[in-house]
């Protein structure tokens, strides 16, 4: 057995050595795009944990939680309980904003329920925000912001839990003024429910928390999520809160790094151990529904919404091509180009030979991925111990990263054809037909 395997590996290290006019064309991407970002993603990891540790905290702003409520039911309870629970000697401000309350009395009466459960709390103001018509998550997140009256306003998704030092963390971030706007980390709540959701676990790990970690550091980081950022609210008010359209978490921190741009000192930041917990997409067809609306939205951000913010000028050198390299090329070009390729070896090549160059690139792949992992469980993770049983997994996480892959091409030819972006469930189609045309 062990002969035959060894044998099958040479014939496929002949078929590789005998057709090197591939490797021209896929090894210059992945050194120009791929191992750059593994590299910057690494050294700002190593740079974060061995950096000067942060004073505790010797004021605590007061800070209003946003949660956007439609259609969660029961869960919009856990989520107040989880917040209201926090241990933060500060205020705490709690605004459920019902979208559509007529439509979603459950979810209304969960976030009263809520309210009931802590009226006798020190320091914690619950209040629930029924918006009767539903306008969808962006007028949702304004609606809180209107009358929200903490100084640190951070947003979070109504399906959502935390840890309950969360909030202490978080303004950890904040001790300093010139930090405007802060992500949080995301892990997924049902991991353990089928093979998608340990995927998409070990996404949230490696791309989200260890990926954030890595790029906030060094400055050029990519997003804060709609799921769990935290805004000074004065800068978040003076930048226009969020706007219409999809991709509201992105368009914002488009604006923010602009706004940094004219105040070179203030910083975006990411808080990688204020932790909240997530339910993702449990099945085949929620998974691929979620990517087309997140990946189509970044082809309409970049390259419609801001196309004439993508420069220098308003991005500072850093950000633009850090954007420009793995916003746009990695993100929208690439994958396209990943699609033509593989098409273009099956039809070119002998199906020995595309198994050979396959499997080399799973290797790297599975390479880079596990280097990445031992590191965030050395050097991040809370949960060590927890995050270790996942490493069984990373044997198949490379073809779940390729399987993304094909489903980001097909969300840019999506949003081409079809302006996908258009059909978002995130709001009702007359909120998205009134905003402007991009």
């Amino acid at each position: 057995m062990l002969q035959d395997s060894l044998a099958l590996l040479g014939y496929f290290k002949g078929m590789l050595l005998h057709n090197q006019e591939l490797w021209l064309l896929i090894f210059p991407l992945m050194i120009v795009i791929e191992l750059p970002l593994y590299l910057l993603v690494l050294t700002g990891i190593f740079r974060w944990a061995y950096r000067p540790q942060v004073q505790e905290p010797t004021s605590f702003p007061s800070v209003s939680f946003v949660i956007t409520c439609y259609g969660e039911g029961e869960a919009i309870g856990i989520t107040i309980d989880t917040l209201a629970e926090q241990i933060y000697p500060g205020v705490i401000e709690i605004l459920a904003v019902v979208d559509g309350a007529v439509q979603n009395q459950d979810t209304y009466q969960a976030a009263v329920d809520g309210v009931k459960r802590h009226a006798d709390r020190r320091n914690r103001i619950v209040r629930v925000i029924p918006k009767w018509q539903r306008g969808g998550r962006v007028s949702t997140l304004n609606a809180g912001l209107s009358v929200a009256s903490g100084e640190i306003v951070i947003n979070v998704d109504g399906d959502t839990s935390f840890d309950n030092d969360m909030v202490f963390t978080m303004m950890k971030q904040f001790s300093s003024p010139e930090m405007i706007a802060s992500g949080g980390a995301l892990r997924v709540r049902n991991h353990d429910q089928n093979l998608l959701t340990k995927m998409q676990s070990l996404e949230y790990m490696l791309s989200m928390q260890a990926g954030k970690t890595g790029m906030a550091t060094w400055g050029v980081l990519n997003n804060i999520s709609g799921a769990f950022g935290a805004f000074r609210k004065n800068i978040l008010r003076q930048v226009g809160g969020w706007d219409t359209h999809t991709a509201e978490d992105l368009d914002l921190t488009m604006r923010l790094k602009q706004y940094k741009r004219r105040y070179p000192t203030n910083q975006l930041g990411f808080a990688t151990q204020a932790i909240g917990h997530t339910d993702v997409p449990d099945t085949l067809k929620g998974l691929v529904l979620q990517r087309l609306r997140w990946d189509g939205d970044l082809l309409f951000l970049f390259l419609r919404k801001h196309k004439q913010g993508l420069t220098p000028a308003l991005l500072g050198w850093g950000n633009f091509i850090f954007t420009l390299a793995y916003g746009v090329v990695q993100n929208v070009l690439l994958p396209l180009l990943v699609v033509l390729f593989t098409l273009f070896m099956i039809i070119s090549y002998p199906p020995s030979f595309v198994m050979a160059l396959m499997l080399m690139l799973y290797c790297v792949y599975l390479v880079l991925s596990t280097l990445l992992f031992v590191v965030y469980v050395g050097l991040i993770s809370e949960r060590k111990k927890q995050d270790l049983k996942e490493a069984k997994w990373l044997l198949i996480y490379p073809i779940y990263q390729f399987f993304m892959r094909l489903i980001t091409a097909f969300s840019m030819i999506n949003e081409v054809v079809r302006r996908s972006h258009e059909e978002s469930s995130m709001a009702p189609w007359w909120v998205l037909k009134r905003g402007k045309r991009f």
